[in-house]
């Protein structure tokens, strides 16, 4: 008890952060077309998924997620038809950061697309994750 008296500020910073851990937890649950790298991953080698880049092109030539087809965020709709033969497939979406995606994502799900999932945190987090990345050749 003296140790907890002695260094309160040490246990409260302990309290907020597994506060939050489980808030974030929580929220996560609920989504599940939200992945992580590493479930993105496993869908791709288990169910062969595609990956669907909706960054502008200058952002998808810096770096990209190997073999991901790249349609634009404002093109999402008008290019639809071309990805009818996706339309029961496992289709992840990414962007820089996971929030463009997840737009793109409802636009799809409107479309009648039924296995659409958004990769949580974009290329920011799939290279955190020390995922590979390909760069466009000049």
């Amino acid at each position: 008890m003296e140790f907890l008296q002695q260094n309160w500020h040490w246990a409260a910073l302990a309290a907020v952060s597994g506060a939050w851990l489980m808030v974030d937890l929580i929220r996560n649950r609920g989504d599940k077309s939200q992945l992580s790298p590493v479930e993105a991953t496993l869908l791709v080698n288990r169910e062969d998924a595609i990956f669907i880049d909706v960054r502008e092109q200058g952002e998808y030539a810096q770096g990209h997620i190997p073999n991901a087809r790249h349609i634009p965020a404002g093109e999402i709709e008008r290019r639809s038809k071309e990805m009818e033969k996706w339309k029961d497939h496992p289709v992840i979406l990414c962007c820089a950061t996971g929030g463009r995606s997840q737009s793109a994502a409802g636009q799809l799900r409107k479309a009648g697309f039924n296995r659409i999932y958004n990769l949580r945190g974009g290329m920011m987090e799939w290279q955190k994750a020390g995922q590979p990345v390909s760069r466009k050749r000049k």
